[in-house]
């Protein structure tokens, strides 16, 4: 998944996440052009899962 398709319906993906992982807020999902490895970093920690288990979560919503 690259930043264009991330940015393009980060927000519907950001509610989705957020229905199925009640434990993040929006600071947890705030996604800026160049800080993506850091928003990635915040997830993996909050939710225990890897980077690769990250980027499927994200990319299977």
């Amino acid at each position: 998944m690259n930043s264009t398709e991330i940015k393009g319906n980060w927000n519907e993906q950001k509610g989705k996440l957020k229905q199925k992982f009640a434990v993040l807020t929006d600071n947890d999902l705030m996604y800026d052009e160049g800080s993506k490895e850091e928003m990635y970093g915040k997830l993996q920690i909050k939710l225990g899962k890897t980077k690769d288990e990250v980027r499927k979560i994200i990319a299977s919503l």
